[in-house]
């Protein structure tokens, strides 16, 4: 009797262990807007806390060389869910509502979470869309199920305006807040028979406005006299940057209380196990480095800004800093990826949409055109040869008229300006990791050999993406 039921507990467990082991993973999307790639405990910042993402860095791949294309809003998510270049898809800076009320991605666009529940995937976005307005441009269009939200790039840090269920209601709470306990709702309603999930929670934090928070996120900084990455750049509003130094942080630390509180739920669910976590940002951001703060159409942050030119207003300063184009990063895949990797190869939010289909095993028609890289045999250490070469554009149209085009090596990145060529910047990030020194006009022949070889690299992939800007 013991012996028949010690052999049924076996066969049940390894049944079970079967069936999971060919169960499609759930994926878990979570991507932060303006989260800088220093604001972040293990990124080494004295003042960041981020315990829970540090965690949660730490329990998978940590990808310190991952990348924006484009560093604005609403281009960038193009490249994150379509792996195209804002500029072939006629978006190449924030989409502005009161400019721009019809503008957006055609509904048309192949989208890995379209691709994802055509195979079979339970498919929901909660936060922030900035992909359109108009309900054909609507995130159900796109191939997401459900949807709770707000479709244009803004709301409030506390009592948002957000689609719930089709109407747009005042929501009382802070918002980083009610959107994990709006994922947090949605997965405990999800019906697991029904086949996998791809859930996609995209936060507005810690994008400006930042306060208010919650007087836990604040306390840490309330009283904080922050060190600086620049203080000595010559007349930076220093007494500014710390009071928005203490404010930025207080917002990224709401993010990491309240992903610490997801997944906890997907431990509590029993999901954590079969559920693939992936956390990026949208882009970077500066604050005080270089003498700026905000993303790639970043803000002066001295006394005296410099004068206004013909493309480029007073205190406006456009760049393609790697603090604007870097993103924090990380991808916790239980069973595959090993805690505490760390994979300094160069990839970009292009990449999302080939990799969250071969993780899933989802095949894509060769019809469909993607710019991205499959990934996945990088983050299982089968990667033969990786090319780290980077191509990034952002032609702004709002605040500034320029069209910014970079090529990056490991030790190279040179910045095209091809509306303001006055604008043009090379540097060294070997010798100049942070960026301070541009050798543009350097007489070297070293240097200029280099300048001749990227700008060739850069033309080159311009013209492969048929660049509206050289035609």
């Amino acid at each position: 009797m013991n012996k028949l039921f010690t052999a049924t507990l076996l066969f049940v467990y390894f049944l079970g262990s079967a069936i999971h082991a060919g169960a499609k993973p759930n994926i878990l999307f979570i991507l932060t807007d303006d989260q800088a790639p220093w604001a972040l405990g293990l990124s080494g910042h004295p003042h960041a806390h981020t315990p829970n993402l540090d965690k949660l860095f730490q329990s998978g791949a940590y990808l310190p060389n991952s990348f924006t294309v484009t560093p604005v809003c609403s281009p960038s998510r193009v490249s994150t869910i379509c792996s195209r270049y804002g500029s072939e898809m006629g978006v190449t800076d924030w989409i502005n509502p009161r400019a721009e009320p019809k503008h957006g991605l055609d509904p048309k666009t192949p989208t890995w979470p379209r691709e994802l529940q055509k195979a079979g995937y339970q498919t929901a976005l909660v936060g922030k869309w900035h992909l359109g307005l108009l309900d054909e441009q609507h995130p159900t269009q796109f191939g997401y199920e459900f949807f709770m939200g707000f479709r244009g790039g803004g709301a409030t840090p506390f009592r948002p305006e957000l689609e719930v269920a089709g109407q747009t209601l005042k929501v009382n709470g802070l918002t980083t807040d009610i959107l994990t306990d709006e994922a947090i709702r949605w997965l405990r309603l999800l019906d697991q028979k029904k086949g996998p999930f791809a859930l996609s929670l995209h936060y507005r934090a810690p994008h400006a406005r930042w306060l208010p928070v919650r007087e836990a996120d604040w306390e840490p900084f309330a009283a904080l006299d922050p060190q600086l990455p620049h203080p000595d750049y010559p007349d930076l509003n220093v007494e500014r940057v710390k009071r928005m130094t203490r404010e930025y942080l207080a917002s990224t630390a709401g993010v990491d209380r309240n992903v610490g509180k997801l997944l906890d739920e997907l431990d509590r669910l029993k999901l954590a196990e079969n559920t693939i976590v992936i956390f990026s940002s949208d882009h970077g951001y500066s604050m005080g480095h270089n003498g700026i703060w905000h993303k790639g159409n970043g803000h002066w942050i001295v006394n005296t800004p410099p004068k206004a030119t013909k493309n480029i207003p007073k205190g406006q300063r456009p760049n393609m800093y790697d603090n604007s184009i870097r993103v924090p990063t990380a991808i916790r895949w239980p069973g595959v990826i090993k805690a505490g990797t760390v994979i300094n190869n160069t990839v970009s939010n292009l990449d999302w949409f080939p990799t969250i289909l071969a993780m899933a095993d989802v095949n894509l028609d060769d019809s469909v055109t993607i710019r991205g890289t499959d990934i996945t045999p990088v983050l299982k250490g089968k990667a033969k040869t990786w090319n780290d070469d980077f191509y990034a554009e952002y032609s702004t149209k709002h605040q500034s008229h320029t069209d910014m085009r970079m090529y990056r090596t490991n030790a190279w990145k040179l910045i095209r300006d091809f509306r303001n060529p006055e604008r043009d910047e090379l540097y060294s990030l070997t010798d100049d990791p942070e960026e301070t020194n541009n050798l543009i006009n350097s007489d070297g022949d070293q240097v200029k050999k280099i300048i001749v070889d990227l700008d060739k690299k850069l033309r080159s992939k311009m013209q492969a993406l048929n660049d509206p800007v050289l035609q």
